[in-house]
């Protein structure tokens, strides 16, 4: 991997709710994310810090996570506790599209993504820990992430893969060949082919310095830019490695400690053969964990669980 270059702070937008967990941009520039009050809010002019504008769109009545924009304007809107959403942006209306998986409510929806023929991916984090117990599942690499899959006519969704270590963020090849998940506990992305003998299964696509959280492919050909939540913690692998009831006694311990992201925030981008465009850090942030990034015109736009408003970034040149 190349020598990480400076991730250039420019200004924080302030929100006025916590934890803008997603963030995409869309054709006009503007930026959607979710907050922790249920409500899904546009970002206008994030370029300049005096003429910022937040429109609430509507309110989930949950906690709204990933977020996917569909072609018919609409909006895919992964809610922790009420499963996977489809948003009308223009008339604030919110539809739940599933719930429940098997007879099972789906606890932990984290991201999703939409195929031309309707077909929609999204992921489960872990059916062991809810949102605000997110660590426990972490340190106690439980392994109970899923991919599922809701076919174009609706219903109740499938499972296409199982056994993944906190499933997250989620982003389609170009060619709509294969998708890429974030496996935040392992420190890794993901291919999983859609098409062919191996389709369904996974497989290695690329290791990273941190672990990743949302992902958000930029165009239709762009590279697929990650957010990394926090930096790689080497004392986990030891605690990965230990018997199942060492790491749920870990777990149970470290959800009740108090929490502190690091300091250190990063992002890569990735092309479709899993190599690193761009890797960007910066020490001793203000602005911590971060949790999403989205880029528009000349900037990046960073979303966090943590923080109450996004941070707005200077944009790498072209590689």
């Amino acid at each position: 991997m190349d020598r990480p270059t400076a991730l250039v702070p420019l200004h924080h937008v302030a929100l006025g709710a916590r934890g803008p967990e997603d963030v995409v941009a869309d054709p006009h520039g503007r930026v959607l994310t979710g907050v922790a009050d249920g409500r899904i809010l546009r970002l206008h002019h994030l370029g300049d810090p005096l003429a910022v504008r937040a429109e609430p769109l509507a309110d989930t009545g949950g906690r709204p996570l990933g977020l996917e924009l569909l072609p018919d304007g609409g909006l895919l809107v992964c809610d922790a506790r009420r499963g996977l959403l489809r948003v009308d942006t223009e008339h604030a209306t919110v539809r739940v599209l599933a719930d429940s998986v098997a007879g099972e409510r789906l606890r932990f929806c984290s991201n999703a993504v939409a195929l031309p023929d309707g077909t929609v991916y999204f992921t489960v984090s872990s059916r062991r820990h809810p949102l605000d117990r997110w660590i426990g599942d972490i340190v106690e690499h439980t392994g109970t992430g899923r991919l599922l899959r809701l076919a174009p006519e609706g219903g109740e969704p499938e499972v296409v893969l199982d056994g993944l270590q906190f499933a997250n963020g989620l982003a389609a090849s170009a060619d709509g060949s294969f998708l890429v998940i974030a496996e935040t506990g392992s420190c890794r992305l993901t291919r999983v082919p859609l098409t062919g003998p191996r389709a369904g299964r996974a497989e290695p696509f690329a290791d990273l310095p941190g672990m990743p959280d949302n992902l958000w492919r930029e165009g239709t050909g762009g590279p697929v830019w990650v957010a990394l939540a926090s930096p790689r913690v080497p004392p986990l692998g030891l605690v990965h490695r230990a018997p199942p009831a060492v790491r749920r006694a870990t777990a149970r311990t470290a959800v009740r400690a108090p929490y502190r992201p690091s300091r250190t925030i990063g992002v890569v981008a990735v092309d479709d053969r899993g190599r690193t465009v761009h890797h960007l850090t910066r020490r001793g942030s203000g602005f911590r964990m971060v949790t999403s990034v989205c880029a528009t015109g000349d900037h990046l736009v960073l979303g966090s669980l943590w923080e109450s408003g996004v941070a707005v970034c200077a944009r790498p040149a072209a590689r």
